[in-house]
């Protein structure tokens, strides 16, 4: 099963866009289920007032995690998180025309897509981030 896949799988059990895309990324983040679950809940539906859409949200706390800028004095890990967010951000753009739940959710079927393509978007940022760092 692929990413893009075990997050429609979380999506289809009832959690909201958010919730799926981390859930989904825990292999990355080693965030346990449960957790992921109760810090993502309100992200659905563009923070409950449809704003950027909560796959968005997911995917971007799926990044902070993974490259954690949890030290005011670390301007490089500060760097690093806001240009995942901004490659995260924009890739969904670029694909969709924007980033606001009100403006891109037709029906909840389309969440699918956006849930898929953007825990898949994560896990490939984060898999090219990891790989830079190593070299």
């Amino acid at each position: 099963m692929t990413i893009g896949e075990l997050a429609v799988a979380y999506h289809t059990k009832g959690f909201n866009c958010a919730q799926s895309v981390l859930c989904a990324c825990g292999k990355y983040t080693g965030l346990d289920e449960k957790t992921a679950l109760a810090v993502s809940g309100g992200f659905g539906g563009g923070l409950r007032c449809g704003e950027v859409c909560g796959a968005i949200s997911g995917a971007v706390m799926a990044a902070g995690l993974c490259f954690p800028y949890s030290d005011s004095e670390n301007l490089e890990a500060k760097e690093t998180i806001a240009a995942l967010a901004r490659e995260l951000t924009g890739g969904f753009r670029e694909k969709y025309g924007a980033v606001r739940c009100e403006e891109i959710k037709i029906d909840t079927a389309r969440c699918n897509e956006f849930i898929s393509c953007m825990a898949e978007l994560a896990e490939q940022v984060i898999q090219n981030r990891q790989k830079a760092t190593e070299a």
